[in-house]
């Protein structure tokens, strides 16, 4: 049996769950950039409003990027209750 042998492909519902964490994963990434730059204009010892504001804007990113992704799974999973 080779390593690959067990390996399957994706199902629907895990390239849905991937679709719906995209927004999230992007913004955290954005903010991972931001809080690269700021490293490297305080090693340069040159740091300036807008790093700071960047890195912010980032962070406010997450937070409501995390917000709405939660929002999406509450959706999803909430089923209507039969009267």
């Amino acid at each position: 049996m080779r390593d690959f042998d067990f390996i399957t492909e994706p199902t629907a519902a895990d390239l849905a769950a991937i679709e719906s964490e995209e927004p999230l994963l992007n913004a955290e990434f954005e903010w991972l950039l931001a809080e690269m730059n700021l490293l490297t204009a305080i090693e340069r010892g040159r740091v300036d409003e807008l790093d700071t504001r960047r890195v912010r804007r980032a962070e406010r990113a997450v937070i409501r990027e995390t917000f709405a992704h939660v929002a999406r799974l509450t959706r999803s999973t909430s089923t209507p209750h039969a009267a």
